[in-house]
């Protein structure tokens, strides 16, 4: 079996190269993919230029394109997002958007071109908001072809109010360790048998 590939789309709203710490959180995950001799690539999608629209190319500059090949190379998709008012990060909707308008194109048997990749999201945040973050993310993602394994939300959140991040606070939290490592393993074993095992097209071509 080839290599597997694992894609993490970082929707912070830091750009590069500030430190961010929804990056140090898909590096947790990156590191327990790379045990299991899986690739890792992570994408910042506030470095690049995303017009928002229901195309897979918007022209004028678009940057999506790029981003969108890496999606299609990828047995992995892993979303990163920081938690602003108990929500997902506003960068969420755009990407998941230009995801969704590729969503009716077919692979070579007629099922939806996300049809055997694997999907999962962290979330960080300094106030309670990771579960409300993840729901509308693993749904969109699942609902446009992605399988979503179980547990595959591994999130940290600090107390109520300012304090220290996931960086400042050490990144030491044994639950937040325990469900990246879960997560990461759960990609993995449902991406090999997908591999092995593709989903049927019975049932669900056209």
């Amino acid at each position: 079996m080839s290599q597997l590939q694992a894609l993490f789309l970082n929707i912070s709203l830091k750009r590069g190269p500030e430190r961010s710490n929804t990056s140090a959180l898909l590096e947790k995950a990156g590191a327990w993919l790379q045990k299991e001799n899986v690739a890792v690539e992570e994408v910042r999608i506030a470095d690049y230029r995303i017009l928002p629209g229901m195309e897979p190319d918007m022209g004028d500059g678009d940057e999506w394109p790029s981003i969108r090949s890496k999606v299609m190379k990828a047995d992995i998709l892993l979303i990163g997002t920081p938690v602003w008012i108990g929500e997902r990060s506003s960068l969420s909707t755009l990407l998941l958007e230009r995801l969704y308008a590729s969503s009716g194109e077919t692979n070579e048997k007629g099922q939806g071109i996300y049809y055997n990749k694997t999907a999962g999201v962290v979330v960080t945040g300094n106030e309670d908001g990771a579960k409300n973050a993840a729901k509308p993310i693993l749904y969109a993602l699942q609902h446009i072809g992605f399988t979503v394994p179980p547990n595959v939300d591994a999130y940290w959140v600090g107390e109520a109010g300012p304090g220290p991040s996931y960086i400042e606070a050490g990144q030491n939290s044994e639950f937040t360790k325990k469900n990246t490592k879960m997560m990461a393993y759960n990609l993995i074993h449902f991406s090999r048998m997908l591999r092995e095992t593709p989903i049927p097209a019975e049932g669900n071509t056209e």
